[in-house]
């Protein structure tokens, strides 16, 4: 296919883009496969991936990171997800905790974690979602009280990916607002094996190697050193991490959408019934082409939010970033319809590795935030139109 994306790129940023095209192929969909009916993580891909530098590219150089940003980072998850074999944890432990930790952490915190998170040597999980909440940050119902010079959290989490593999998980927790006496969220890193700290692995028809858990937190105490940043600035420190996650999980679509998209391209061009490749009938190669236009206008939109994000333009990347998830969730969805549909029943083989991502595809359109909840963001924020709720 077309390389006309490069266009708008630096030439630093299409080496990136080939080289982790290139990692990428060596792993591809065949081991990604493998890994999952196997029960195992990504462990190797993940290794070389960071011995190579890619999993830091984001995160500050005096920490052993690569100086980059989100849009070097979206390159990357982009590019291995486009050869079959995405790393999701990329979207919860370098741009979601390693950004929040770099922009707020105290030095301590930084010097603790950012370069484990940028060699690979460690993980972190993310956790926000709540059985009754959802992602409302204002609903959330898991509490952080004082005790003394320590935090006690208590309350439940779910869906949070790759608890069993995160050495800690970022926690988002209310606190009491001493003056106003309101609950106003914070954010505490919570070690894996803390006494209290408890999780149910959730049964999923989504295979993949990343797990998904409930936590309980049962009166988890913890330093005061746990708590991230400034306990007043709690709010700001979330959406600085809820940017990033937005801006990735346009990357794993994007991503997904194009590995989805070359197969049935290939399938097209050399699929003989009649006397032509079926590729050459507007009725395969129409949907094909429309796949292609909506994955490529998702990326731009992801390159606009990646940019303003690595300017420091919070509130412009909000709505770029609330964009980009919501085109790319579209876009996945329909490429990898499209794609089965083009394969017939050779789209529902193992063989061609498409069936699995009719359910994978999904999850750029649900997580971490729904469509629905975007629409919502883009109604009264962007059109100013009033709230429903």
């Amino acid at each position: 296919m077309s390389t006309a994306r490069t266009a708008l790129e630096t030439e630093e940023h299409q080496a990136l883009r080939a080289a982790v095209a290139a990692l990428g192929k060596r792993y591809g969909r065949d081991y990604m496969t493998t890994v999952i009916c196997e029960g195992k993580h990504t462990d190797e891909l993940w290794a070389e991936a960071a011995k190579l530098g890619y999993l830091g590219v984001n995160l500050p150089e005096e920490y052993g990171g690569g100086g980059g940003g989100m849009a070097e980072l979206s390159i990357v998850l982009e590019e291995l997800g486009a050869a079959g074999s995405p790393l999701l944890m990329m979207i919860v432990s370098p741009a979601i905790c390693g950004t929040v930790i770099a922009r707020f952490g105290t030095e301590e915190q930084k010097r603790t974690w950012l370069p484990g998170l940028a060699d690979g040597s460690l993980t972190m999980a993310f956790g926000i979602t709540e059985p009754d909440a959802g992602s409302n940050s204002h609903r959330i119902t898991t509490t952080a009280r004082r005790d003394g010079d320590d935090w006690v959290l208590t309350g439940r989490k779910v869906f949070v990916s790759g608890v069993d593999i995160a050495d800690a998980t970022l926690i988002v927790g209310r606190t009491e607002d001493a003056r106003s006496g309101k609950l106003k969220p914070c954010l505490f890193i919570v070690p894996r094996e803390a006494p209290g700290f408890g999780r149910n692995q959730i049964d999923m028809e989504l295979h993949a190697p990343e797990k998904q858990f409930e936590l309980v937190l049962d009166d988890v105490r913890l330093p005061a050193d746990a708590l991230v940043g400034d306990e007043d600035a709690g709010l700001l420190q979330l959406f600085a991490g809820l940017n990033p996650e937005r801006i990735m999980t346009a990357a794993f679509g994007i991503g997904m959408g194009r590995f989805a998209l070359s197969r049935a391209v290939e399938y097209a061009r050399t699929r003989q019934v009649w006397k032509d490749p079926i590729g050459a009938h507007q009725a395969i190669a129409h949907p094909l082409a429309t796949a292609h236009i909506d994955l490529e206008l998702a990326r731009l939109m992801m390159q606009k939010a990646a940019r303003l994000y690595d300017e420091g333009d919070d509130i412009g990347a909000g709505e770029a970033a609330n964009m980009a998830k919501y085109a790319a969730g579209e876009a996945c969805v329909k490429a990898v319809d499209q794609a089965v549909h083009t394969l017939g029943g050779n789209g529902l083989t193992r063989e061609y590795g498409l069936a699995s991502l009719i359910t994978a595809s999904r999850v750029a359109r649900i997580a971490p935030v729904s469509r629905e909840m975007i629409l919502n963001y883009v109604s009264h924020q962007s059109l100013g139109l009033p709230k429903s709720y």
